[in-house]
């Protein structure tokens, strides 16, 4: 009688229980993945920033404003106090930097929107790639020539895997002779 009822509930919980964990995975997996590859994703900034002057005409480097980019999992995203640096003294006259001024004086964080995310269920490092001399441009495109940055490639697993499995051919601004191929196990992006 015993074996009977252990039976009847094994057949029973196990579906449920299967059940259960592919919802929750399925769930997990659709929550935190981007709604759609991002490509042409150009959100109004809070402030408005010209790459295509900063970066491109005055030549100002990525890695002055985005300053964990070599140290760092995240790039960041510049403080207002980055962009004091120069806008003490230039453009004060402006708007948009009197507004930027005045986040600099409150403390008050400047809102950027995020437009480059790889999914949360995928580890990304950017120090990793930059110090292994992956320019800037192979993932963001060329913001040197954006007064709107946007998103102009896909952060799909396939696309990591691409430029992983043959970087020479793959990665056309390539700041390193030396570089090998990427890891391509499941384990190197989803921890």
């Amino acid at each position: 009688m015993k074996k009977v009822v252990l039976d009847h509930a094994f057949k029973v919980r196990l579906p449920i229980t299967i059940f259960v964990i592919l919802g929750a995975f399925a769930l997990t997996y659709f929550i935190s993945r981007p709604e759609r590859d991002g490509v042409g994703y150009a959100p109004e900034q809070p402030i408005p920033f010209s790459h295509k002057l900063h970066a491109g005409e005055m030549g100002i480097d990525c890695q002055y404003c985005h300053t964990g980019v070599t140290k760092s999992r995240h790039a960041s995203i510049p403080s207002a106090s980055i962009c004091m640096n120069c806008h003490v003294a230039a453009k004060t006259d402006s708007p948009s930097i009197q507004k930027l001024t005045k986040h600099y004086e409150s403390g008050e964080p400047i809102q950027w929107k995020r437009i480059h995310k790889v999914p949360d269920y995928a580890y990304f490092n950017h120090a990793a790639h930059v110090n292994k001399g992956v320019d800037c441009k192979n993932c963001h495109g060329d913001v040197a020539k954006m007064d709107v940055v946007e998103q102009v490639h896909s952060f799909s697993m396939g696309a990591c895997l691409t430029c992983h499995r043959d970087p020479h051919e793959n990665i056309p601004y390539l700041n390193a002779d030396t570089i090998d191929e990427g890891p391509d196990n499941c384990y190197a992006c989803h921890r």
